[in-house]
């Protein structure tokens, strides 16, 4: 096997916002249905892939916590391969840079990745409906990731819409936290019956997110950054079940003015929204 740095194809995996979630009711199989906007970043983690011989499919480096029998991006890997009858194998080297436990996607980001570009270095030949249907077995928020399109989500998150919204700059807050996703959506004092809207009242700022009081109430640093933020910038939202917070605004310059204030201990960076994301774009390119 070949492994120079020239074989290695870098991919990127970027991170979500949910710019507001409503909860609408519960399935018979306790999956929750809702109604949410993701929007990309032109920020996130990078995924690159060796092709090998030998039928291995391996993570590098070791993750503390992640044994890769659980890592989405390795079973990402296996599920393709078994779906498209193929025996090929590959090294994945996994650039971290989203939180654990954060709000942004970033397991669903880089299952997504590892599917497309997988797809197109091992000539699988499956589509994106097949590619989306596949990564919806791995997590709710795989499929917007494939797709690569801001969307209006519904269902459990897989019945998207693509929607057109202002690509602004945002000043992300990560408090030294992880929020486990499945508490919160098992917290008995979460909203569960939201009116269901349409996208003008998602427009018109009628939208919040109500996962948001019970993350408050269970994690006192995510609501502290986001009083924080709230007071610095005049208003902050939390991404999906936290634990980051944003702030929104028209031009960088004032989005890093903030970030330079960020409180010792927290993370802190800005970004771009993209409404095609970064790795639709890289995929586009067929490079």
């Amino acid at each position: 096997m070949a492994h120079s740095d020239a074989s290695w194809q870098g991919w990127p995996a970027p991170a979500k916002l949910n710019l507001f979630l409503h909860v609408t009711g519960r399935r018979a199989d306790g999956y929750h249905l809702l109604q949410t906007v993701f929007q990309f970043l032109d920020y996130g983690d990078t995924l690159d892939f060796l092709p090998r011989d030998d039928g291995v499919i391996c993570r590098v480096p070791e993750i503390a916590g992640l044994p890769q029998p659980q890592d989405l991006v390795v079973r990402a890997a296996q599920q393709l391969r078994a779906v498209a009858g193929l025996t090929d194998g590959v090294t994945i080297r996994l650039a971290k840079r989203l939180p654990v436990g954060g709000g942004l996607g970033g397991g669903s980001s880089d299952a997504a990745t590892v599917l497309c570009a997988l797809n197109q270095l091992w000539r699988a030949g499956l589509s994106d409906a097949q590619l989306a249907q596949l990564g919806l077995a791995l997590g709710a928020d795989v499929p917007v990731f494939i797709h690569g399109q801001a969307a209006w989500a519904e269902g459990v998150g897989e019945m998207l819409q693509p929607i057109d919204i202002p690509e602004r700059w945002y000043l992300v807050v990560v408090p030294p936290c992880q929020v486990p996703t499945r508490e919160i959506f098992a917290a008995p004092e979460l909203t569960r019956d939201c009116k269901p809207v349409k996208i003008d009242g998602f427009l018109s700022g009628k939208c919040r997110n109500v996962c948001e009081p019970v993350v408050f109430a269970r994690y006192p640093l995510v609501r502290l950054a986001h009083d924080w933020l709230a007071q610095q910038a005049g208003h902050a939202y939390m991404s999906g079940t936290g634990a980051s917070v944003f702030a929104i605004f028209d031009d960088r310059t004032q989005a890093e003015a903030l970030r330079r204030m960020v409180p010792d201990g927290w993370a802190g960076f800005v970004a771009r929204g993209c409404n095609r994301s970064p790795l639709q774009q890289r995929r586009t390119r067929g490079e």
